[in-house]
């Protein structure tokens, strides 16, 4: 594989790994919320951060912490977790240069487009702009790897349509 283009990878896997690892860190932050009351717990976060606790945003977070049952705090963990499971077999998958991965990366990229080109639709903001510019740029990487991919396997194939 080209360079540049096994470097692209590289890049992306490191990214997904570092996604798995926020990932592992939520789930285990979303444990040792288990049976602690967490009306308290965001009321502190709430007061740590100087916010109005009487205005509506910390207001909303207090009220849903307060009705976060132990059983959805265990499934949000254990929806991090296999998101992070995921992601760590994708950065694997990229290191080892699998094709797998690459259609993985590809298509998990590929399905928050819509979604993100929605919200800059909504409301213009840089960092929509950014994450809209960085998932465009994974997904090329990757169907450019996959077209390398599949090229080497049929040499007859040109690279550039047109």
């Amino acid at each position: 594989m080209h360079d540049r283009s096994a470097g692209a990878i590289r890049l992306v896997a490191f990214i997904e790994a570092f996604k798995g690892v926020l990932a592992v860190a939520a789930a285990s932050g979303l444990l040792l919320l288990l049976h602690r009351d967490l009306r308290t717990v965001a009321e502190h976060l709430v007061h740590h951060l100087h916010l109005n606790p009487a205005s509506r945003e910390p207001q909303v977070f207090i009220d849903f912490a307060a009705h976060l049952q132990n059983g959805r705090l265990a499934l949000l963990s254990a929806g991090a977790a296999a998101y992070a499971l995921v992601r760590f077999a994708e950065a694997y998958g990229l290191f080892r240069e699998r094709a797998w991965a690459e259609w993985l990366s590809a298509g998990s990229g590929a399905i928050y487009l819509p979604f993100e080109v929605l919200a800059l639709v909504r409301h213009m903001h840089w960092l929509d702009v950014a994450t809209l510019t960085a998932n465009v740029a994974v997904v090329a990487i990757m169907v450019r790897a996959l077209w390398r991919r599949r090229r080497a396997a049929a040499p007859g194939l040109p690279l550039r349509v047109g």
